[in-house]
């Protein structure tokens, strides 16, 4: 719910399917509570997401132990 909850605050839907060449009705699908978001769309979201606000996304594996 905050990955859309940041699309709503900074790209937009609409601009977001222009985007990612995704349906509108489909985005909001897949970004909402029940929602099945592949790992294709969350990177291509990340994408659209990243060059909107000009920010770099890191990934970090963090031990259990």
């Amino acid at each position: 719910m905050i990955l859309r909850d940041l699309v709503n605050a900074t790209v937009g839907f609409e601009e977001l399917s222009r985007e990612t060449a995704k349906p509108s009705k489909s985005l909001h699908r897949m970004l909402s509570a029940s929602g099945n978001l592949s790992m294709d769309n969350l990177a291509a979201i990340f994408a659209v997401i990243r060059a909107k606000l000009g920010v770099d996304i890191q990934v970090h594996a963090v031990s259990a132990a």
